[in-house]
């Protein structure tokens, strides 16, 4: 029977630890929920997707203590949902595999609440996946066991058929079982199971700390001791194992094992985002700034209202043809009004940008400071030429000044606002003192002055030291270095593709080339 007014409950698996391997529906349930109850394991990145003021539960498990036991968390979930609230319970994994989902499940039931599974990607899989391993081959086998290791091997009433198991399977998974590996291995063996197989011990696997260790079953106890392996680890056992020297693809990339914070606006986050995490890194984003409208139309519009009696459009930035368009089109104009103006736009993703919109650009300068671009343009813009500027707020004056000196009538116009963002200043601080980032990447000085705001420290370089600090330009890297912070990456094309080629080059001059 179902509680009146009771709201619902979604046993979510998370995935294994990558934000990007919960499922659609997974994603979807803590959108909407209005409470999300999460455990240790089921990444913390995937709740900045709950909704604005949600309510944020955590309720997670070490092996040595637990912030709320079983019971205290299955009445948890009764009392929010009976609540009539939305309540996302999310779990590391699948929760049916391992996660005790099935016992919250039948509370629930028990309770008359109504409730949802969502199966999720169990570590079972994906992480050998992510180690180069499958856990069936049609060469190897094609039988499957995933095992408990919290289980002690060595007790009188053991769950597991050690004699039937440990030969009835030609690949077998044991999770979280890291402190019994050794009596793992060895019921394996007293069993039958031959000393030669190959183990491989994979810890936070999908992760950017990512390790993994291979062995056989009678050594890899002794290889495992003193090595730092932890859980959550995954153990594999099998023949499939030996395939990780053929099909390791993960852990081969040029940033794997890195965390590399973005600090672009969230808007135009996504492109370096997925460079970095298509290199093998994991990409942070921590937006130190976010673009807006300007707080006063009157210079633009007026500039727009006259535009047919400019000789020059200077745009130095995507957001400045944005912006700058959206306005013309509030004015039901389009770009037939420009066909006296000769067009400069500073970078090749600003050409883009214009070109898309069937324009033709006449000059890109090859360096994009305000200094090499008014070499470029020296001889072409003429005295009492009338110059349109259309930019940030916070823009900086020298290309206007050397305009002018050059006898140009240059009329500089806000055409966004660049302002602070709205980052996890909290965990970033944190993720930073533990040494879980590795790169921190600077777009603008705007995001330079805004992150150290932002993070509120009056130090920065305490917080930053032993992380790597890459940044688009000189400017940029003069901005950090004046803030006190140490610069250790500058990319010699101010562009997105020019950076990742530097911060390649720090890691691995090889792939620079590419």
């Amino acid at each position: 029977m179902v509680v009146m007014n009771s709201g619902i409950v979604y046993l979510v698996g998370a995935g294994p630890g990558n934000p990007k391997l919960i499922t659609v529906k997974g994603l979807e349930c803590i959108q909407k929920a209005d409470t999300v109850i999460f455990d240790r394991l089921a990444g913390r990145r995937l709740l900045a997707f709950a909704r604005p003021g949600a309510e944020i539960i955590y309720v997670g498990k070490l092996p040595d203590r637990h912030t709320l036991k079983q019971d205290e968390i299955n009445l948890l979930l009764v009392e929010k949902a009976g609540a009539g609230k939305t309540v996302t319970r999310l779990k590391g994994g699948d929760p049916f595999v391992f996660g005790r989902g099935g016992e919250e499940a039948e509370v629930l039931q028990d309770a008359g609440i109504p409730f949802e599974i969502v199966p999720g990607v169990t570590s079972a899989i994906s992480a050998p996946a992510y180690a180069g391993i499958p856990v069936t081959h049609r060469d190897y086998t094609s039988t499957l066991a995933i095992i408990t290791g919290n289980e002690d091997p060595l007790k009188e009433d053991s769950n597991i058929a050690w004699d039937k198991i440990s030969t009835g399977a030609g690949t077998l998974i044991f999770l979280m079982g890291m402190s019994n590996l050794p009596n793992i291995t060895r019921q394996l063996i007293n069993n039958g199971r031959a000393p030669h197989t190959p183990v491989a011990l994979i810890m936070w696997g999908t992760m950017p700390e990512q390790r993994t260790l291979v062995g056989t079953l009678e050594n890899i106890s002794e290889n495992a001791s003193g090595s730092g392996f932890s859980n959550p680890a995954v153990i594999i056992v099998g023949e499939v194992v030996s395939l990780r020297n053929k099909l390791n693809w993960h852990e081969i990339k040029p940033l794997f094992g890195r965390r590399v914070l973005v600090t672009r606006s969230r808007e135009q986050a996504s492109v370096l985002s997925g460079a970095i995490e298509n290199l093998g890194g994991e990409s942070l984003e921590f937006p130190a700034i976010r673009v807006e409208e300007p707080e006063d139309y009157t210079l633009l519009d007026e500039a727009i209202r006259v535009l047919d009696t400019y000789s020059w459009l200077i745009f130095t930035s995507v957001n400045g043809v944005e912006f700058f368009f959206r306005r013309l089109k509030h004015h039901h104009k389009d770009i037939r009004v420009l066909h006296r103006a000769r067009l400069c736009a500073i970078g090749p993703k600003t050409r883009e940008a214009l070109e898309v919109r069937g324009l033709l650009v006449e000059t890109v300068p090859g360096e994009y400071r305000a200094e090499e671009i008014v070499e470029e343009l020296r001889g072409k813009v003429g005295s009492g030429d009338r110059v349109l500027l259309p930019r940030a707020d916070i823009a900086r004056k020298v290309l206007t000044e050397a305009l002018k000196l050059m006898g140009a009538d240059v009329t500089e116009v806000t055409a966004y606002r660049t302002v602070m963002g709205e980052g996890d200043d909290g965990t970033i601080r944190e993720m930073l003192r533990g040494g879980e980032i590795y790169l921190v990447t600077f777009t603008s000085s705007s995001t330079v002055r805004n992150f150290v705001k932002m993070i509120g420290e009056p130090s920065p370089e305490h917080l930053l030291k032993g992380v790597k600090v890459a940044c688009i330009g000189p400017i940029t890297a003069d901005t950090a270095r004046e803030l006190g912070i140490k610069v250790d990456i500058i990319a010699e094309e101010y562009t997105i593709e020019g950076l990742l080629r530097a911060i390649l080059a720090q890691n691995n001059p090889e792939m620079s080339e590419k």
